[in-house]
């Protein structure tokens, strides 16, 4: 609700204040599709809105190749960047992102320390989850990347995403890798278990709508796939279902671009959008989870949306979060230099 207030003189000084508040603004960047379009009603609008700003948006699914030109150029028109955590500490190891001051973030402050690194802040998450069709499992459904594995126990068509993250680490809990062990990453055990299920993977799918596709077409029986994905072919009515169990807990996260033409600005904006209680508009709009665990204790979301978030607690208990740090190491560029030889063999 906005208050108006009647003052019968405004000050030179004062109307010079509001003219260049109005004129605060930040070009904020995302993945573009039906994700930008949702976190525009449930971030972007409410945040602009609250700081009295013009955001700017543009989007691109790739983020850095188009990060390293504007780096080059010493200009960068852009000011905060939505990005997967890997691409935020890469650029902020190359001097391309700002190493964060958090004491100009306060919504941040209580976010636990993994959800944020040097240069980022987790803004919303997703899971890469053990999706099956209830049809071919109706007596006993796949709970476990052990049981993706066994192909006698559970026989049927398979498919896995075609990029290394969150795979391998898939691989090593089948393997009989304990969830708090997996980091450092045993890149020739992975591969070594990857192996075994590569003949009975039917497609190594390469986006969401093609993994959403498979499932809702019946095509495979088990695969893993991303939440929101998956979700949205329930609500069509397929015969899917999914585990959180031993997901793979991924974020999605915010950084602020080397050299930002409004860089204190940018900054109030990554605060106003880790709010708990904008955070907390997410759920009604998409499938993903608030980054800000706080947003959890609002009383926004309700206790059945709650449960079908990745983020809330007692899911997140479950699954295991995927170590942006690692895949942004020279190990972790690595292991994603030798999937392509992997797959292709």
């Amino acid at each position: 609700m906005r208050f108006s207030v009647s003052i019968p003189v405004m000050t030179a000084a004062l109307a010079l204040s509001v003219a260049t508040a109005s004129a605060e603004q930040i070009t904020f960047v995302s993945q573009g599709g039906a994700y930008q379009e949702a976190q525009t009603k449930a971030i972007l609008n409410p945040a602009a809105k609250l700081l009295g700003i013009t955001i700017n948006q543009d989007s691109a699914p790739d983020a850095w190749p188009v990060l390293k030109t504007q780096a080059a150029t010493g200009k960068p028109i852009w000011d905060v960047i939505d990005a997967p955590t890997t691409i935020c500490v890469r650029g902020g190891d190359q001097g391309m992102v700002e190493k964060l001051d958090f004491s100009k973030l306060p919504n941040a402050a209580s976010m636990p320390a993994q959800y944020k690194t040097p240069y980022s802040v987790a803004y919303e998450f997703y899971s890469s989850v053990l999706a099956y069709n209830k049809k071919k499992f109706a007596g006993k459904a796949p709970q476990t990347w052990a049981d993706f594995w066994d192909v006698k126990a559970f026989p049927g068509t398979r498919a896995l995403r075609n990029h290394p993250q969150a795979t391998m680490e898939a691989a090593l809990l089948a393997d009989g890798v304990p969830a708090d062990k997996l980091y450092p990453l045993d890149v020739d055990r992975a591969f070594k278990k990857l192996e075994q299920i590569k003949p009975n993977i039917t497609v190594w799918w390469t986006s969401g709508a093609q993994s959403a596709q498979l499932l809702a077409d019946g095509e495979i029986d088990m695969e893993m796939a991303w939440n929101g994905r998956v979700a949205a072919v329930m609500k069509e009515g397929a015969p899917v279902s999914f585990t959180f169990n031993q997901g793979l807990l991924q974020e999605t996260s915010l950084c602020i671009v080397k050299g930002a033409p409004n860089l204190e600005t940018a900054y109030k904006f990554v605060n106003a959008a880790m709010t708990p209680d904008i955070q907390a508009n997410f759920p009604a709009y998409i499938d993903y989870g608030p980054g800000n665990p706080a947003a959890y204790a609002t009383g926004k979301i309700s206790p059945e949306r709650t449960a079908q978030m990745p983020s809330a607690p007692e899911n997140a208990a479950k699954q295991v979060l995927v170590s942006q740090a690692w895949w942004a190491s020279p190990a972790g560029e690595d292991a994603i230099k030798r999937w392509a030889g992997f797959v292709q063999k």
